[in-house]
């Protein structure tokens, strides 16, 4: 019985974007077949392709696949669907906390770091001292300065950093927050007092600050990237508009640095060609049933890598949480190094990173 894939799959395997499969198909270099809005791609012709029918840009490593006509001369080799390839031994993960954890890794290591720390004030994740829960504003930016000045140190002279960080509000005096029925993570035992200078109820605006302190650290800014979250959290406030929005900041430790334009581009509406990714990205939050705090969708870490690095090049998440960079790291044949403090979440990762193999469904006619 053959196999077939969708253009969203055959995109994560061939390392590029769901535009660029449509390009492939378009040219009549893929073959296809039509299934409502989407194409369904055979595995074998998709398996050619990527190993005789284009140029290299995330090419899947060879040795890892058989021929489906090699495979039934082989018994004791179980054939095995694009997608698959994955480290030996998966994401490496240093369960500590990184703000001492990151001094010890060696300069010039990584292509790409991609993270989203604790967001300040907001969010209360079990741990002493845990980053996020400074009673002082400027001591909060004062850390994520000094971890991104390591973050600097590691990576190579062409890489690039990804923040993504949210903005958050003024407490308006309040000590603690109740748990929340529908995001019981939001519960907190503690709320940092209204910051020198601000208002009750006021827009701190965090992100940009520390946006600007990494600016000023050495770092070159890029690009701000608005996350438009389609299905974002409602809120019950009455005087201003609900938040459905977070910044993706995208860092240079070089004025020159390695950039791949073609992975992400983007298809115009009417199927015409290509344009330059946008700086506003509309994907929807991805739930994560094993924990109870906010995760990266895969979608929004999938962009950075494969626009800020090559096959077998080796990314880093410091604030590591559920390891959503870790399993798009594996589907896209690099490596991964996370640094997280929590036990509960470095268990989470685990599980999910393990599960990498077989997230590679095909649809089957």
């Amino acid at each position: 019985m053959r196999k077939y894939c969708t253009t969203e799959e055959a995109a994560e395997y061939l390392g590029v974007s769901t535009a660029r499969v449509r390009q492939y198909i378009q040219e009549e270099r893929l073959a296809s077949e039509k299934s409502g809005r989407d194409h369904l791609i055979d595995y074998v012709a998709l398996y050619d392709f990527a190993n005789n029918g284009r140029k290299k840009i995330g090419r899947p490593h060879k040795k890892e696949f058989l021929r489906p006509n090699e495979v039934q001369n082989q018994t004791s080799v179980e054939p095995q669907a694009p997608g698959f390839t994955m480290q030996e031994k998966g994401p490496t993960v240093i369960n500590g906390d990184t703000r001492e954890e990151i001094k010890k890794l060696p300069d010039n290591n990584f292509r790409c770091v991609i993270t989203s720390p604790p967001y300040w004030g907001v969010r209360d994740y079990g741990v002493e001292d845990q980053v996020g829960a400074e009673p002082n504003l400027n001591d909060y930016i004062h850390s994520l300065v000094e971890i991104f000045s390591e973050v600097r140190r590691v990576l190579k002279p062409d890489g690039t950093f990804w923040l993504n960080i949210g903005n958050t509000y003024t407490s308006g005096g309040r000590k603690w927050r109740q748990a929340d029925a529908k995001n019981k993570g939001r519960a907190m035992s503690y709320r940092p007092p209204t910051p020198e200078g601000l208002k009750k109820k006021d827009l701190i605006g965090v992100a940009w600050m520390v946006a600007m302190a990494c600016q000023q650290e050495g770092w070159y800014l890029r690009n701000d990237i608005i996350w438009h979250k389609p299905n974002c959290q409602p809120e019950s406030v009455r005087d201003r508009l609900t938040v459905s929005h977070e910044y993706l900041f995208m860092f240079s430790k070089s004025e020159r640095y390695f950039f791949n334009q073609e992975a992400i581009k983007e298809s115009y509406r009417n199927g015409n060609g290509f344009k330059n990714k946008r700086t506003v990205w509309s994907i929807n939050t991805e739930p994560c049933p094993e924990a109870h705090f906010a995760v990266f969708p895969k979608n929004l870490v999938r962009p950075c890598i494969l626009a800020g690095s090559e096959e077998g090049d080796t990314i880093l998440d410091p604030f590591y949480g559920a390891g959503t960079v870790g399993m798009v790291a594996q589907e896209l044949s690099r490596k991964c190094t996370g640094i997280e403090i929590n036990d509960e979440y470095v268990e989470i990762a685990h599980k999910r990173t393990s599960t990498v193999q077989g997230s590679f469904m095909f649809q089957e006619s």
